[in-house]
C-alpha cells in the first residue's frame, strides 16, 4: 500500500527554507503598518502653572515701578538744574499782647496780634498757600496759649508779604488743670515774660512756568519769642529779636506734572 502525498506537505526547498502559504492579495492594513507595532500615544502637553504667571506679573510690575521712579528722579534733577527752587522763609516780625492771663477758674484769656513776614527767594517759582492754622504754646511746658488762622494767599516771585493774625483762646480747650495753671502763673510773673512757640501748618503747591507740583504739607516752627504780660489796658510789645523759624516740608521728593 503506498502513502498518499498531499500538496500542502511539500518538501523543503533546495535552500533549506520552508515555503509557507502564499500571502493574501491585496495586503491588509496589519501587513502594511505592522500588526505588532504599539499604538501611538501622543505626549501630553504641560500646562503653565499659576505660580509661574504670578512670578512673571510680579517681575514686570517691579520693572515698571523702578522705571517710573527713575524717570521721576531724572525729572526732579532737570527741574532743579533749570530753576534751582528754594524753600520760602518766614520770620516773626511783630507781636502785641492785649491780654494774657488766667481767670479764677483757671481758664486762659488770650488776645495777641501777630505779624509773620514771608519771603519767596525764587525768581521763577510761585507758591500758593492754603489757609494757615496757627497754634501758640509756651516753649517750656507746651501749654496751649491760643490759636488763629491766616487766609490763603499766592506768593509771587521775589516777593515779601507780611501776614497778620489774631491769636485768641476761648472755650473749654483752654481750661487748665491745677498743675498747668501753676506753671503758667509762675512764667507770667517772670521778669523776662513768657517764652512762646509758634506752629504754622498748611499745604502749599509750587508753579515753575508750565510745571506744577501737587500740594504738600508744610510746617513752620518759630521759637525764641518773649511775651510780656500787659499791665492795665495798654498792650505790650513782645520781644522777637531772637525769634527763629524753621520750615519743614513733609514731602521730601516733589513730583512735577505738565
Amino acid at each position: 500500500m503506498t502513502d498518499k502525498v498531499y500538496p500542502a506537505a511539500k518538501q523543503a526547498a533546495a535552500n533549506g527554507s520552508t515555503v509557507g502559504p502564499n500571502p493574501a492579495f491585496p495586503a491588509t492594513k496589519g501587513q502594511l503598518y505592522g500588526a505588532t507595532r504599539p499604538a501611538y500615544r501622543p505626549t501630553p502637553t504641560r500646562k503653565r502653572s499659576r505660580r509661574g504667571c504670578f512670578c512673571a506679573c510680579c517681575l514686570w510690575t517691579t520693572i515698571v515701578i523702578l522705571t517710573l521712579i527713575f524717570l521721576a528722579a531724572v525729572a526732579g534733577i532737570v527741574v532743579y538744574l533749570l530753576y534751582r527752587p528754594h524753600r520760602p522763609d518766614f520770620d516773626v516780625s511783630g507781636l502785641k499782647i492785649s491780654s494774657l492771663n488766667l481767670t479764677a477758674g483757671n481758664q486762659l484769656a488770650t488776645n495777641i496780634n501777630l505779624n509773620i513776614t514771608a519771603r519767596n527767594p525764587n525768581k521763577k517759582a510761585v507758591f500758593t498757600y492754603n489757609p494757615i492754622a496757627i497754634s501758640v504754646t509756651t516753649e517750656k511746658d507746651g501749654i496751649a496759649v491760643g490759636n488763629g488762622v491766616i487766609a490763603s494767599f499766592v506768593h509771587g516771585t521775589k516777593n515779601t508779604t507780611v501776614l497778620k493774625a489774631s491769636i485768641t483762646s476761648t472755650g473749654q480747650n483752654y481750661q487748665l488743670d491745677d498743675v498747668a495753671a501753676g506753671k503758667l502763673k509762675s512764667d507770667l510773673k517772670g521778669k523776662n515774660g513768657v517764652a512762646l512757640k509758634l506752629k504754622l501748618d498748611t499745604k502749599v503747591k509750587a508753579k515753575l512756568g508750565a510745571l506744577k507740583s501737587p500740594k504738600v504739607m508744610i510746617r513752620v516752627t518759630c521759637d525764641g519769642i518773649r511775651a510780656m504780660v500787659p499791665s492795665g489796658k495798654k498792650a505790650t510789645t513782645g520781644s522777637v529779636s531772637n525769634a527763629k523759624c524753621k520750615v519743614d516740608l513733609r514731602v521730601k521728593i516733589w513730583k512735577w506734572t505738565f
